[in-house]
């Protein structure tokens, strides 16, 4: 067998290898059937400091002490979820259209997914819909939201962790947000200081320096993690890789990003916010209810999607039952 033979099989055999692999860039998902793409941007992963040091100014006792963690690379949504795109999932009236190009990253019926409960009063509040971030969801509500997405796309969507949500909004910044200059978080951010109490369409502010708009204020956003105030304290690792405290019980659990009713200081990337039950008190279903609460106008969600396609039976870990 000649030389010349052998480079060309290892050539065809790299090229084929090569475009078997998937793309990183930014792209938009399309969605099957409406005029709808959701655009989601690449993020190369790395190594960071997660939390905040003892002497950043407002800083909570939770978000320490700064240690070093390691994430995968990802898709994150650009903005969070808008209403357009929410309703659809609330009324799944777009389930049967059939989709000729769908990605084969999970394999799940969308007819397996189920279903929200109804809410009794316009969500919005009044506050916009086309445009404007969906609002008062659960997290399991935002998780099957996530399932029912990857479905009808499928692409495999989850909600990102509390690393890969921090390290997202830092952009690669160790500063108290992803911007120098603190004065100018108007910029940037809708918060109680000029939000004039409502929030606002997604996109309107500043993007971080990797294209994230809205990762301070305008809505705060769930992550996978259960919240511990001391979970940063027994980390004895040099450098964690891809954490995620596992959710045991209902509450609480984290969220993240600070909101249009928030303190300035409480949009800061490091800033941590425990879910209560509180923000269920007017569900008139309680305790049978999983699916929204009437109290967290401030409270939404983006997605990511990992680089890495996790097995099917890992996909089914970091979607909420």
């Amino acid at each position: 067998m000649s030389n010349n033979f052998l480079l060309v099989s290892f050539l065809i055999f790299s090229i084929n290898i090569l475009s078997q692999e998937k793309t990183f860039n930014n792209y938009n998902q399309k969605i099957g059937g409406i005029d709808y793409n959701l655009e989601m941007v690449a993020i190369d992963g790395g190594q960071f400091k997660m939390g905040s040091p003892s002497y950043e100014r407002n800083r909570k006792a939770d978000e320490g002490p700064v240690h070093n963690v390691k994430v995968d690379s990802f898709w994150m949504g650009k903005f969070e979820i808008t209403w357009d795109l929410y309703e659809l999932f609330m009324s799944r009236e777009i389930d049967n259209i059939k989709v000729t190009d769908k990605n084969n990253e999970v394999d799940i019926d969308v007819d397996a997914v189920s279903s929200a409960t109804t809410p009794y009063v316009e969500m919005s509040f009044g506050m916009g819909t086309v445009g404007y971030p969906a609002i008062s969801m659960t997290q399991l509500a935002a998780s099957k939201f996530c399932e029912w997405l990857s479905a009808i796309t499928g692409n495999y969507y989850r909600l990102p962790t509390e690393a890969e949500w921090e390290y997202a909004c830092r952009a690669g910044s160790d500063k108290p947000f992803s911007f120098d200059d603190n004065d100018k978080i108007s910029e940037y951010a809708w918060y109680d200081g000029n939000s004039a109490d409502s929030y606002h369409k997604v996109g309107q502010k500043k993007p971080n320096s990797w294209g994230l708009h809205d990762m301070h204020g305008n809505v705060s956003e769930w992550t996978l993690d259960q919240y511990k105030p001391t979970s940063y304290q027994n980390n004895n690792k040099n450098i964690i890789i891809n954490p995620i405290v596992k959710a045991t019980k209902l509450y609480p659990r984290v969220v993240r990003g600070g909101s249009f009713m928030s303190k300035s200081y409480r949009l800061r990337s490091s800033a941590r916010l425990a879910s209560n039950k509180e923000w269920k008190k007017q569900d008139p279903q309680i305790p049978r209810s999983l699916w929204w609460h009437t109290d967290a106008q401030f409270l939404g969600f983006r997605i990511i999607r990992p680089y890495k396609t996790p097995s099917s039976e890992d996909q089914k870990k970091y979607w909420i039952d």
